[in-house]
């Protein structure tokens, strides 16, 4: 907690912000109060967990907690035409799937704060599939207590400890029916990484690429978009944000990993939905994740290109409009 809250400072006075001191001291303050009394009383995740809105707001606590880390000037969001036009397509009562990569603990937040001035109903409905990490975490639970939530258990971590794999397998399973049966309501904007955690950087060049998406997370979330009922789309979705709260090098096993922040530009970009084969192979399966895969990575490349190239908004190409839409 003790170097939680060092690091916390000193990435928010990077920023330079004549209140920083103030910002560090009423955030953190919050969120180690939050910590504290969850520890006292834990809390416990349902399997679909709502965003707590109230007595107290923890998306808002969430939101002005990383808000401060987030350069803005050197941030970008790509094709936000596409950001209105899912709007529309949740308003007519469809449902969307954002197939994403996924880099920090913090990329709920930054998804919603580069969309909070143009598309705050994204922001706030947006429904995370979540590893279990999240929800037992003492630092990461009141983060993730202002989120919707999707509760699975990664494969990752499955036989960490192999006598309780059954009953993750079991809760996955309850999840899953969850997700059906949220789906068949329509108006549902899901968000989930098929690498099934977080990017990591290459051991050798030290550079960082969206990890590769697991062909059968992507055919699971197909399946239960096409028989919700509810017309359905996928779009790929590309987040750059490493450099915020970048994860440990290797996956951990025990929960308690060192928390690393500073204060960066970050990005967000989708790209026009793919539409899926009727067929229903092993084939088809492999090349619909390839091509989700290859856009995510398209993106993420331009969005490295602005924000680490220092390109800006040159970096833009042919297919990813990028714009700043809070100045």
């Amino acid at each position: 907690m003790e170097e939680f809250y060092r690091n916390y400072k000193n990435a928010v006075f990077q920023s330079g912000d004549p209140a920083a001191a103030e910002t560090v001291l009423s955030n953190m303050a919050v969120a180690l109060d939050l910590m504290l009394l969850d520890v006292e009383d834990p809390f416990v995740f349902q399997p679909y967990h709502k965003a707590l809105r109230e007595p107290f707001d923890y998306y808002m606590f969430g939101q002005n907690y990383i808000r401060p880390l987030i350069d803005f000037r050197n941030s970008y969001v790509g094709n936000l035409s596409l950001f209105y036009e899912i709007e529309e397509k949740l308003k007519q009562g469809h449902n969307v799937v954002l197939f994403s990569n996924h880099q920090t603990e913090a990329d709920p937040a930054v998804i919603a704060l580069l969309l909070e001035k143009t598309n705050p109903h994204i922001a706030e409905n947006l429904i995370y599939v979540a590893g279990d990490r999240v929800i037992t975490d003492p630092l990461c639970k009141p983060f993730s207590m202002g989120r919707n939530l999707i509760c699975v258990y990664s494969k990752k971590h499955m036989y960490d400890v192999p006598e309780l794999a059954d009953m993750k397998r079991k809760a996955n399973i309850r999840s899953l029916k969850e997700m059906a049966l949220l789906l068949r309501t329509g108006s549902k904007l899901v968000w989930i990484a098929p690498s099934g955690g977080r990017d990591r950087p290459d051991p050798v060049t030290g550079e960082w690429n969206p990890a590769p998406f697991d062909s059968s997370s992507v055919d699971n979330m197909r399946r239960l978009i096409e028989s919700s009922g509810a017309p359905g789309h996928m779009y790929p979705l590309a987040l750059l944000c490493y450099d915020i709260m970048p994860p440990p090098s290797k996956v951990e096993k025990e929960i308690g990993e060192r928390r690393i922040i500073s204060f960066h530009g970050a990005g967000l970009s989708v790209a026009p939905e793919v539409a899926a084969n009727c067929e229903k192979s092993e084939e088809v399966k492999d090349v619909y994740t390839q091509a989700l895969y290859k856009s995510v990575t398209e993106q993420y490349n331009v969005l490295k290109s602005a924000i680490h190239g220092k390109q800006g908004l040159e970096a833009s190409t042919a297919g990813i409009a990028l714009s700043q839409p809070w100045n």
